[in-house]
Formats: C-alpha cells, sequence, structure tokens
C-alpha cells in the first residue's frame, strides 16, 4: 500500500462516521504539504474532499510593513489566525457552500473567496506549518479538527528543498539561502520544538 493509501485509510478509520471531517496536515516549511492534500484529494472519493491551504490567511504586504513584519513574513504572527479560525468554524457547520481565500505566489497575494467548498464535501484538508503549534492562538485550533497528519522530514532535507524552492521563484542563491537562513529555518526550528502531538506522523525522506 502507498503512503498516500496508508493515510487515506487512516482518515477512514478514524472520521468514517463524521458528517464532515476537518483533516489537518501539517508540517514545517517545505515538508510537503501541499503536494500530499492534493494527492489525498485524488485518492479520496470523486467530489468527497476539498482542499483549504491556511496560507489563504498570510497577511497583506502592507499590513506586515505597518506591523515591521514584512521582513517575517510566513511567521506564525504573520497570519490572521482569528479568520482562519473562524472559516473552520463555518466548514465545520458543513450546511452550505463556503467560499474561501487562496494565496498565489505569483503575486504574493491573497485572493478572496477564489474557491468553493461546496456543502456536499465530507472531507475538508486543510494544510499548514502552525496548525499544530502549542503557541496561543494557534492552539485553540485544535477542537476544530477531527484528525491530525504531521509530516517529518529531516531538518537538512528541509533546508535543500525550501533554497529550491526560493531559486524556482526567481532568486539567487544568495538571496535565497539568506533568506531560507533568516526567515524559513527559524521557523522550522519553531514548528519542531513546540509542535503538538499528531494523530498520524507520516516520516517523508528525501526527494
Amino acid at each position: 500500500m502507498s503512503a498516500i493509501a496508508t493515510i487515506a485509510a487512516a482518515i477512514f478509520k478514524h472520521t468514517g462516521k463524521a458528517g464532515r471531517a476537518i483533516i489537518a496536515i501539517a508540517g514545517p516549511p517545505g515538508a510537503g504539504k501541499s503536494t500530499v492534500a492534493a494527492e489525498l484529494a485524488a485518492v479520496l472519493p470523486a467530489g468527497s474532499a476539498a482542499n483549504v491551504p491556511m496560507d489563504g490567511f498570510h497577511y497583506d504586504d502592507a499590513v506586515l510593513d505597518a506591523k515591521g513584519l514584512r521582513q517575517r513574513k510566513g511567521a506564525p504572527e504573520t497570519f490572521d489566525v482569528d479568520g482562519y479560525e473562524a472559516l473552520l468554524m463555518r466548514l465545520k457547520a458543513g450546511n452550505r457552500d463556503v467560499a474561501i481565500p487562496v494565496f498565489d505566489r505569483s503575486v504574493e497575494l491573497s485572493r478572496a473567496a477564489a474557491a468553493i467548498v461546496p456543502a456536499q464535501a465530507k472531507f475538508v484538508l486543510t494544510e499548514g506549518n502552525y496548525l499544530l503549534l502549542d503557541e496561543e492562538p494557534w492552539s485553540r485550533l485544535a477542537p476544530l479538527f477531527d484528525f491530525t497528519i504531521f509530516l517529518d522530514v529531516p531538518r537538512d532535507e528541509l533546508e535543500r528543498r525550501l533554497i529550491q524552492r526560493w531559486l524556482d521563484h526567481g532568486r539567487t542563491p544568495e538571496d535565497g539561502r539568506n533568506w531560507v537562513n533568516s526567515n524559513d529555518l527559524p521557523n522550522v526550528d519553531r514548528v519542531l520544538a513546540r509542535r503538538r502531538k499528531a494523530d498520524l506522523v507520516v516520516p517523508q525522506g528525501a526527494a
């Protein structure tokens, strides 16, 4: 059985009787959360799953500038956690279609109401770095999740992936490495040091 099939089987086992299940896919930056969410959506029954990335709640750069947080973009304090929590509550109800924001990496902006989670979706796959972070206000989210997954990747592999990510986005090797060292890796270390226990830990080795 493939890793994705194993995860899907665990989700069915733990949430099969729920009318709607909110599945949290957590892990440090570079762990492959969006890839796993997309692969899960593809193996779950057709029409039963919807992806809801936490990244849709990035503060706009203008807000980060006003808060003095532009150089920490992607850190826990640079997200609208209250807005994300409110969305999860609406999704938990599962009684109507819900519009969700989606972060557009090409323009570094969150697009409001960019996708719809249909009322009939049984599994809401929500992924993000800080879904298991044991710090307020993130820890308030715990009761909203029916099943939690943590993607466990060696730190040196995360560093390699993150540097490559920024190269792929057009940064120079020096700029990409500087950003990873000053911003991404501190976020990695925070996630690894201060995470709550997950229902399922999935080892993710080198690509």
